[in-house]
């Protein structure tokens, strides 16, 4: 009965696509484990496709490889928010026709029309969450500070950072009571000078799922990670713990995008928009653990922790 029912949820999601055959190749960049190898599985049996995949630790590799001409390599990218200016001034991403993505109505409002991408000409939402750190419970609870990395004095044990240059420059800027953003020479310098402090103490620097990883395995008592991580962590390890320290954070959110000159630009919006259908999408959150950008109307699956 569970097959009948899946086929039929696939033959439903491909008749509210685009109609028209494809077949071909099409070629994912995207972050490690951040997408269900199941969605993908169907989107190849929908459309008759390969989808190959190409995976990355952190943006300032994603951005390397795409400026050394994986531009006309790949596809679809999964860009942060933060590096999209980057990627449509140096003209690495390509306008989306829009009437090739129907499902573009199923997003939330407050993810459209995004001050990095207004109009949402070049990007649409993928998945969101936030930066905190995950660490194993010595106690009752975790305190919810940056000083468990940033203060010797509240450091639990050995710790990981996170290998994210602004997402570390942003934690060590909340920890000291400046803006996330700040742009100020002082407070850029005293940040830089925390991480220094932190960096003589820690085991290294890890992409969030090493970091991850790494406090389950139990060689790091805390790490600072994304949401995802932390939630999938938590499964595996009932003695963790994931925080949001009080000093302040960020919400951040991921993008799909079609590269300037990717080889299979139809292709590439036939798989944006079936990202894009509430089950479809309510599977990727249900797999990554991060959060959904879709209305929560167009999704009734979604799994909470």
């Amino acid at each position: 009965m569970r097959r009948v029912v899946r086929i039929l949820t696939l033959l439903a999601v491909a008749a509210a696509l685009p109609l028209g055959a494809a077949t071909g190749q099409l070629n994912l960049f995207i972050w490690s484990e951040y997408i269900d190898p199941k969605v993908v599985a169907d989107f190849e049996k929908a459309f008759g496709c390969k989808v190959v995949i190409d995976l990355y630790e952190d943006d300032a590799a994603m951005m390397a490889k795409l400026q050394g001409g994986g531009a006309s390599l790949f596809d679809v990218v999964v860009p942060p928010d933060h590096k999209v200016p980057a990627l449509i001034q140096l003209g690495l991403i390509a306008p989306l026709r829009r009437e090739n993505i129907p499902n573009f109505k199923n997003l939330e409002p407050k993810f459209v029309n995004p001050p990095y991408d207004r109009g949402n000409k070049f990007t649409v939402a993928y998945q969101w969450g936030t930066v905190g750190i995950y660490a194993r419970r010595s106690g009752a609870v975790v305190p919810d500070s940056w000083g468990l990395v940033f203060d010797p004095k509240q450091q639990p044990g050995p710790f990981v950072l996170i290998d994210n240059a602004r997402d570390l420059i942003g934690a060590a800027l909340k920890f000291k009571g400046h803006s996330l953003n700040s742009t100020d020479p002082a407070q850029l310098k005293e940040a830089r000078d925390l991480i220094l402090a932190a960096k003589k103490r820690c085991l290294g620097f890890e992409g969030s799922v090493g970091g991850k990883n790494r406090v389950l395995g139990k060689s790091a008592k805390a790490a600072i990670v994304y949401s995802g991580e932390a939630a999938r962590g938590l499964t595996e390890d009932k003695q963790t713990a994931y925080v949001i320290p009080r000093e302040g954070s960020q919400i951040w959110l991921d993008n799909l995008a079609v590269l300037s000159k990717a080889p299979h630009r139809d292709l590439a919006e036939k798989f944006i928009n079936f990202i894009l259908d509430g089950p479809v999408g309510a599977r990727i959150s249900n797999f990554t653990q991060f959060a959904s950008p879709m209305r929560r109307r167009v999704h009734s699956s979604i799994r909470r922790i």
